[in-house]
């Protein structure tokens, strides 16, 4: 198990385990293979890309628990959550809901949090030597 077992890894886990495992059990991965992927151009190859697209998708839990692969399952993920944006979501609009429908919100939140889960001082300033920076404020960082 993973020494960083955060809020954000759980929250992350909870998601792409449940969104997987739903589609395994109420047919919903035969659905988007056979009723979208094939429909718009993946025919032969739209049900077993669903089926990998949900194994990925168990993978990557696995992979936030274990801290194994983790950069790879995470890079093959943002790929699908991207081809996901395009593909579907793009001309929804920005909303899931409120604003709009099925829009591109929710796959750009996880593509963040994914990235700041294998890059988490990416934005971060640097702490030169063994001082902290200080901020006008006081405040250490």
């Amino acid at each position: 198990m993973t020494k960083n077992l955060s809020f954000l890894r759980i929250a992350l886990i909870v998601i792409f385990l449940v969104h997987s495992l739903v589609g395994i059990f109420n047919n919903g991965i035969n659905n988007f293979g056979n009723l979208y992927l094939n429909q718009v151009g993946f025919a032969p190859l739209g049900l077993p890309l669903a089926w990998a697209i949900k194994l990925s998708h168990v993978a990557l839990a696995i992979s936030l628990f274990t801290d194994k692969y983790l950069k790879a399952a995470t890079f093959i993920t943002i790929f699908i959550l991207i081809a996901g944006i395009f593909m579907i979501h793009i001309k929804e609009g920005w909303f899931v809901v409120g604003g709009g429908r099925n829009g591109v919100e929710f796959n750009v939140l996880l593509i963040m949090a994914l990235l700041t889960i294998i890059y988490p001082n990416a934005l971060s300033k640097k702490i030169h030597g063994n001082r902290k920076i200080q901020s006008r404020m006081g405040e250490s960082f």
